[in-house]
This record gives structure tokens, sequence and C-alpha cells, in this order.
């Protein structure tokens, strides 16, 4: 359980994405025991925020860890941290734009706004013997970096200017998920669908605004078969 914990708080702490990876793939079959899996998550999501103009999805790419921690035979809680997440709306309106303080530039081009977060699972999982699985629960997010993007091609050339409005979103979020998905039994690793709404509003000077997306996912233990490996030939050296 140290482990666990310290693991989750480097989340926290100013370590980037991919150093945080490269650990969890390092000590990946030093966490892995019987009644804990240890892995890689990650996928893409399609996301909006309520209450605004526009509804056009963003559909960036996550990337973190978990733990799967069985409780009793089938159940199991589902956390971690995706260390590189990222949800937000596309395509904004003018309305939104005015409603955002954004800078407007004269060449046509494409605003989206884009919110970085830390987002921590706290699911219950139910595992069936046909191994499809349901999980659901609380999510949590701490916000570290939002920006307005602006992108335009004009003669060929793509532009890409981020204006910071981190300032303007609030820094904690809190919603539910619930999602269904699949575990290949023999290669480990296991695919789903996640669907989750935000309860708290994403901006501070409008309530309604909420967090919305759906995240096609993948993850892969890391170290676990290493881990049983070991785990046997130790009993094997105490009998």
């Amino acid at each position: 359980m140290k482990k666990l914990l310290c693991l989750i708080a480097l989340a926290g702490i100013s370590f980037s994405s991919h150093s945080q990876v490269l650990l969890s793939l390092i000590f990946g079959d030093k966490l892995n025991s019987d009644g804990l899996e240890f892995g890689l998550d990650g996928g893409v999501n399609f996301s909006n925020i309520s209450d605004l103009d526009s509804a056009n999805n963003i559909a960036p790419f996550n990337l973190g860890f978990y733990f799967d921690i069985r409780v009793k035979e089938q159940w199991s809680i589902y956390t971690g941290v995706l260390v590189k997440a990222e949800l937000g709306v596309n395509k904004l309106t003018q309305n939104d734009l005015e409603f955002l303080q954004a800078r407007i530039f004269e060449e046509p081009g494409t605003y989206s706004q884009r919110i970085r977060y830390f987002l921590v699972p706290a699911l219950m999982k139910y595992s069936f013997d046909n191994n499809i699985f349901l999980e659901g629960g609380p999510m949590f997010g701490l916000r570290h970096k939002a920006w307005i993007e602006y992108r335009t091609d004009a003669d060929g050339f793509e532009s890409v200017i981020k204006q910071n409005n981190k300032d303007a979103i609030n820094a904690m979020e809190v919603g539910a998920a619930f999602g269904i998905g699949y575990r290949f039994k023999n290669k480990g690793w296991g695919v789903g669908l996640r669907i989750y709404h935000g309860l708290t509003n994403v901006y501070k000077d409008r309530s309604g605004t909420h967090n919305r997306a759906l995240f096609l996912r993948a993850n892969v233990p890391i170290g676990a078969g290493k881990a049983k490996k070991k785990q046997e030939q130790q009993k094997d050296s105490s009998s």
C-alpha cells in the first residue's frame, strides 16, 4: 500500500508525464502481486464542455498508469493516474470567444479550449466469467494547464497560437464515470469504453459548464508475468 500511495503522489510533483511513465515501466514488476495488478492505461478520448455554443469534440490521446486491486473474488478497485490527459471543446463560436475574452485574429481559423488534467479514477469493477467487466464510480481531476488554441492554414502554412487562460478555470474537477470492457485472458491486457460526466463547473464565472468525455482505452499490465514467476519461485524455495 505504501508503494501505491507513493506512485500516485508522483502526479503532484514536477516530473514530466514521460518520466512518470518511464518509472512505471522500470518498477512495474515490483508493484504486481497476487491481489494487485499494475500497468499502463491509455487511449483516446472525445470531449466537449456543456453550456457553451459549441458541442464539437476534441480528440487527444491520454496516457497514465493504473492499479487494479482485488477486493473479493470478482470485485476490485480500479484506480491510478492519467498523467497525460486533456479535456476541452473544439470549434468555439463567436459567443464562446466573447465569454472567454479570447483574442480574435484576422485570418480565419478554428479556436478550441484545451485543459490538461491529472485524472484519478476511483472505480468499483466487477469482472464476469466471460472476461467482460463493468466499472463505475467517481473520477477526480487536478488542472495544471489550460489554453485557447487558435489554428489557421493560410497560404499553405499552418500556424498554432496558444492563449493561456488557466486562471479562468477551476483547479479541481470531480465527476462520475461508468464503463464496460473486455480482458483478453491469455494476453492479460484489456480494452474498454468509459463515459465521463463532470459534476463541477469548468469555468469560475459560469455555472453549468461541465466536462463530458468518451474514453476509448486499453490497459496493459507491466511485469505481471515476471512478478508471478518470482512468487512461484519463492514458494518453491520455501517448501
